[in-house]
């Protein structure tokens, strides 16, 4: 969730007193559809990249975890469907478990590596652009056909993998980047065997 303030106060135009907005007053539907057109917005940003990379950036820089919680919150659904009986809770929090120590891990890596990404906004670029994989398994659960689950897994799993990358490098030193952007790769590349053999 980002950090919002409480109030926001523009300057006074033409000797105005300031209009001040409350987001504490807005009701709970108001801030649930505001939420949901952020989330949209930024799933925009990593299926159709339309701007700048520079406009991109700065989005993705508001981060906020509610996305990346309902994108894996899906995924636990749709491979929780093709697991076997005894095993559907196992692989429901298998995929929490996974996402988020996943996300920590690659995070990890680029701050040590000398990136200036900070630790929630990594996780949410990392989750948002785990979405073309979630399309390819939800795909799965009606398509049974294997070499088109195949070409929609592989497909993903660049997609996931290329979007993520261009976030992750422009914070990165030139040197280190193959560093950083290996375990980005062979995160996304557990993801997508997951849904294919689900």
């Amino acid at each position: 969730m980002a950090a919002t303030s409480g109030a926001r106060s523009p300057a006074a135009v033409g000797g105005s007193p300031p209009q001040e907005i409350q987001e504490l007053d807005e009701t709970v539907v108001a801030t649930v559809l505001r939420d949901l057109r952020n989330v949209a917005g930024k799933l925009r940003l990593v299926l159709l990249p339309t701007g700048s990379p520079e406009q991109t950036l700065k989005e993705l820089r508001n981060w906020d975890l509610w996305g990346p919680l309902l994108l894996c919150l899906v995924l636990s659904l749709s491979l929780s469907f093709g697991a076997p009986a005894g095993q559907v809770s196992l692989v429901f929090s298998g995929v929490f478990v996974l996402m988020w120590a996943g996300a920590a891990v690659v995070t990890l890596n680029a701050q040590l590596l000398g990136g200036s990404v900070s630790f929630f906004q990594s996780v949410c670029v990392l989750g948002y652009c785990l979405f073309p994989l979630v399309i390819a398994a939800v795909a799965g659960l009606l398509i049974r056909n294997g070499v088109v689950r195949s070409v929609l897994v592989v497909a993903g799993w660049v997609w996931a993998t290329r979007a993520s990358v261009v976030f992750m490098q422009s914070l990165l030193p030139p040197s280190k980047r193959a560093l950083a952007i290996y375990p980005v790769g062979l995160f996304y590349l557990v993801w997508a065997w997951m849904v294919y053999v689900e």
